[in-house]
């Protein structure tokens, strides 16, 4: 049995496209919008916490405790409720039995599980050197330590590409691998320190050293280069404000309580010349349309500034030689107004959101966790009047939220355009392809056409390693029209790409197929699906994103999945194993294979084959039947003249928890003919009682 299965798993991924044989198909998630704050033009909702002087938040406030002003005028509150973040936290459930270092997996939350949903931006544009060494180091206490059970979380990389904006997960192993590429960004803004050095310019030091340089000349240097880094800065910060309303678009429909924790080195909001005039930039103007989406989206901002308390005086790497003390006073005096002025940046963009900001403190981890325990709210709600939604009268509506309460502190949204939801229209002139690459491009699923996709690493001595995916869609949500003699025709794009650690496309599928057939094989379509299967050489091991995205042509509909996966690095030598193939069988179709040789068996028409690519793509089985599953070993030690001895061990989990727990068993080498790639395969028996859910199945291979 295992010989017959090993040899057909491992050659089947040869195939370009298989159709799949499981006629269950892929569930749309349900919708959960309950915490999203909707403007239209009946109803504003808003969100809204309330503190005591020792930060903790009040929790028994009526509707007649709050007063709400809409651009200075007083408005009746419609509805009230109080939104908790407090639950009961359960303690993971560990196998003392089992070696500590192999790692716990984690199951995919669904939408009612999902408490927090949380993005951790890291602004790698503006992070000093050693700013970046902080942030790692709170980033990985917060998956160690603070991320809890319900906790949907991103860590995002604002000079990243497309793909580094990693689908929000409950994964650890994705967040570590997002993690290790938190680096220095030398191509950003930020410097080795929280502050670039102090030295003299070019014509400061021809001055030290005698030659002739007027006053007007040594003024005309300083405003030309403080144009060139304040337009740099600009440039930086516009970037970075960018990336967070990209990742406030994605979250606006994802369930739970939405935040982003912003780590930076801060931005300015205003720059400054020589002559002391002062004068809104471009960041100003992004900064504003953020809040309002963020607003619109019920995404709470919270700021950190990564440099912590800093003392703007000397550093070991300033140079004054060349400079009078007119001169150092200058920039010391420059670089205290830098510090503040983007500090401002990280405090607007917090208040009005309903945030705050973390500034002049060494804790990141401290501040984290103060976030974390900002979760609880108020929503509140009132009818606008006809003028809020008029441009031409309001461009921008101020709001202003008052708590009749003594000793409190109050957060809330600072406004929102003059413009509803309703108004807000998706762009229609998008062509085919960039209606595709912009599902493919964001990091949340699209669900118009149902996917599933499985990645599966695999290596060969002679070709190298691969990702193979398969991708299993449902033909429901495609259009088949009718041809001539009774056809059914159905056309549709495919365009996948797989994504380096850097967020760089490192390789790309884009295909247009036209699938054709008659009215037998249209409704096992229909009830089936099918299985797109592409291949992916991998160059270069390390954390890669496998993303795919189809398009319907005839209803314009819309499919996107995606899959983080770990390719190994086979050179070091180091035990490995391969991706997973699984199969689900009958106890009949298991004791025919055991009785008769498979080229005799006598195949019933009736009954449902097994397949294992739509098996592996799906990963649905039914109860009362046999899971059987297949993969291989890279890098088994040995000594010469003897087999290397090998143990296997399947565990089972569900909801984190550990509910089955084999025994360690030797695996089977008489029949290998390389000791470098074995190949195993074995099997466990669902049984009738398991419940429907969703489980997880560990492989631990021991040598």
């Amino acid at each position: 049995m295992k010989k017959i299965f090993v040899a057909l798993i491992f050659t089947f991924l040869c195939a370009s496209a298989s159709f799949a044989q499981t006629p269950t198909p892929t569930p749309k998630p349900a919708a959960d919008d309950d915490d999203v704050v909707k403007i239209s033009t009946t109803l504003i909702q808003l969100d809204v916490t309330v503190t005591d002087k020792k930060g903790n938040v009040v929790t028994d406030l009526k509707p007649e405790d709050f007063e709400i002003l809409e651009n200075g005028e007083k408005q009746e509150i419609t509805n009230l409720s109080f939104i908790s973040n407090a639950r009961t936290e359960t303690a993971p459930v560990l196998n003392t039995k089992q070696n500590p270092a192999v790692p716990l997996p984690s199951a995919p939350l669904k939408p009612e599980q999902v408490r927090r949903t949380i993005a951790l931006v890291v602004d790698d544009l503006t992070l000093s050197f050693e700013s970046v060494y902080y942030v790692r180091q709170a980033l990985k206490k917060f998956v160690d330590r603070q991320m809890q059970d319900g906790d949907l979380v991103a860590i995002i990389r604002t000079g990243g590409g497309i793909g580094a904006l990693q689908q929000f997960t409950a994964d650890k192993r994705q967040l570590y691998a997002a993690i290790e590429k938190v680096r220095w960004n030398p191509s950003g803004a930020g410097n080795i320190g929280a502050f670039a050095p102090i030295e003299a310019t070019p014509l400061e030091q021809a001055k030290a050293s005698g030659a002739d340089v007027s006053d007007e000349q040594l003024k005309a240097e300083k405003d030309f280069n403080q144009g060139a880094s304040d337009f740099r800065e600009d440039i930086f910060a516009t970037g970075t404000l960018g990336a967070i309303n990209f990742i406030v678009r994605g979250m606006k429909d994802l369930p739970g309580r939405k935040s982003i924790m912003l780590l930076s080195d801060g931005f300015q909001l205003f720059t400054q010349d020589s002559d002391g005039f002062s004068d809104s930039t471009r960041v100003l103007e992004s900064l504003r349309r953020l809040v309002d989406l963020a607003n619109r989206s019920s995404v709470v901002i919270y700021t950190m500034d990564a440099r912590g308390l800093q003392v703007a005086g000397f550093t070991a790497a300033d140079n004054t030689s060349g400079l009078s003390a007119e001169a150092v006073e200058q920039r010391l005096s420059d670089r205290r107004d830098k510090l503040f002025n983007t500090q401002e940046g990280l405090v607007y963009l917090a208040k009005q959101t309903g945030g705050f900001p973390i500034i002049n403190n060494n804790d990141l981890s401290g501040g984290i966790r103060k976030i974390l325990d900002d979760q609880s709210y108020y929503l509140i709600g009132y009818q606008p009047d006809t003028e809020t939604f008029d441009p031409k009268t309001r461009r921008f509506n101020k709001l202003q939220i008052k708590v009749k309460r003594k000793d409190v502190n109050v957060r809330y949204r600072s406004g929102f355009f003059g413009v509803t939801n309703e108004q807000i229209k998706k762009p229609t002139n998008q062509t085919p392809y960039q209606q595709i690459l912009t599902a493919l491009s964001s990091p949340f699923a699209v669900n118009d056409i149902s996917l599933r996709l499985n990645a599966i690493f695999g290596n060969d001595p002679k070709r190298g390693s691969s990702v193979n995916s398969l991708l299993h869609v449902n033909a429901k949500d495609l259009k088949f029209t009718s041809e001539a003699d009774g056809v059914k025709k159905a056309v549709f794009d495919v365009l996948a790409i797989s994504f380096g650690d850097n967020g760089v496309p490192v390789d790309q599928i884009s295909k247009t197929y036209t699938l054709t057939m008659k009215e037998d094989a249209y409704q096992k379509f229909l009830s089936e699906g099918f299985v797109y299967h592409f291949t992916f050489p991998i160059k270069k091991p390390g954390a890669y994103q496998m993303r795919v995205a189809i398009r319907d042509h005839a209803t314009e509909k819309v499919g996107s999945a995606s899959q983080f996966i770990e390719v190994p690095k086979l050179k070091k030598n180091r035990l490995a194993l391969s991706g997973v193939v699984l199969e689900n069988l009958t106890f009949e179709q298991l004791k025919r294979e055991q009785q008769a040789d498979q080229s005799t068996i006598a195949i019933d028409k009736n009954e449902t084959q097994s397949n294992p690519m739509s098996d592996t793509a799906l990963r649905r089985f039914k109860r009362g039947t046999i899971l059987r599953y297949g993969f291989e070993i890279y890098n088994a030690k040995f000594d010469a003249g003897q087999k290397p001895q090998l143990l296997m061990q399947t565990r089972l989990f569900r909801d984190g928890k550990l509910i089955f727990e084999g025994k360690q068993n030797p695996i089977d080498l008489s029949n290998q003919t390389d000791l470098q790639v074995i190949k195993s395969s074995s099997a466990i028996i669902l049984g009738t009682d398991m419940q429907s859910g969703d489980y997880v199945l560990q492989i631990v291979i021991t040598c």
